[in-house]
């Protein structure tokens, strides 16, 4: 089983690279919006933020540049734990992924456990007005793109950031054998419990939305992972807090944000990101559940803490 918690961490995911300008007037984008939402939504209940940056005009960067925007703004107003993408966005390399973490050395960064598909492609079978030209661009050219992180890629940023930074990870798994990814590099004595297990649900490439999935990911972890592992779920869309509140339910933490929907109710576009996070802490409340304070998960997740990062 997972370790044993008292309380539960609510990871808030504020702009993250899927989503484009055009799909929500509300998604952050400049270094102000991304800075203020994260701030927000810290205030509503989020211990960890979960951050990627943006070009002016919407789209992925890695720019360490684009990043020093807005952390050292969000430290300055926040205890939260700050957690960097290592995914990045479509098409970048993984040196470019890695940049503006190696550059901050922040507490957390995201580590996907496996090679996927990774299809936005059928957004565009909705939408057919654009604000700006690489969105379609980008969209269409998930239909013909893996999403690489192999063993290799995995055995490097555990040294550099791991070892080089002291960062701990929010193990990405979007499918069973993720989970068996990182039991192979627990075997092997790369990665140190415990282990912050992130499983995602209704990605294009990866395992589906389906209530026996959920179960499913968690009985493997249990059996790959015993109590070395804290157990978190985020799940894409529509499915977002129907997953969360399973969670919660069955003993684990949840993950919201604009990056992971769009919307905080059947065809209500969420205003913000706190209003998600807002929603999802009140069921955890009204479950007799408590939330974990950034202090309180920073202990459960064994961070370095937020005066050892360089932002």
């Amino acid at each position: 089983m997972a370790a044993k918690q008292n309380k539960v961490i609510i990871t808030c995911a504020v702009t993250g690279s899927i989503h484009t300008p055009s799909m929500s007037p509300h998604l952050p984008i400049t270094a102000d919006e991304v800075a203020q939402q994260a701030i927000d939504a810290a205030e509503a209940g989020a211990s960890i933020l979960h951050l990627h940056a943006r070009n002016p005009d919407g789209s992925p960067t890695p720019d360490p540049k684009a990043f020093m925007e807005f952390l050292p703004r969000i430290k300055q107003n926040s205890d939260a734990v700050v957690n960097i993408t290592t995914g990045g966005g479509h098409g970048m390399s993984l040196e470019e992924r890695l940049a503006a973490a190696v550059a901050a050395s922040p507490e957390m960064t995201s580590l996907n456990m496996g090679s996927m598909n990774f299809g936005l492609f059928p957004i565009l079978d909705k939408m057919k007005d654009f604000q700006h030209e690489w969105e379609p661009k980008f969209l269409e050219n998930s239909r013909d793109f893996i999403f690489r992180n192999t063993f290799k890629d995995i055995e490097y940023v555990l040294k550099e950031l791991g070892e080089g930074h002291g960062v701990k990870f929010e193990y990405e798994c979007y499918d069973v054998g993720h989970l068996y990814n990182l039991a192979h590099f627990l075997d092997r004595g790369l990665v140190k419990p415990p282990l912050f297990v992130q499983t995602i649900f209704g990605i294009l490439g990866g395992i589906g939305a389906d209530p026996e999935n959920l179960m499913f990911m968690k009985r493997t972890a249990d059996k790959l992972f015993g109590d070395q592992y804290n157990w978190s779920v985020l799940a894409a869309g529509r499915h977002q807090m129907n997953f969360t509140t399973m969670a919660a339910i069955n003993g684990g933490n949840v993950r919201v944000g604009l990056e992971d929907s769009l919307f905080i109710g059947k065809g209500k576009m969420a205003k913000s990101n706190a209003e998600q996070v807002a929603k999802i802490r009140r069921i955890i409340e009204e479950l007799s559940l408590e939330v974990a304070s950034p202090t309180e998960a920073r202990e459960m997740l064994a961070l370095k803490g937020g005066d050892m990062v360089n932002f």
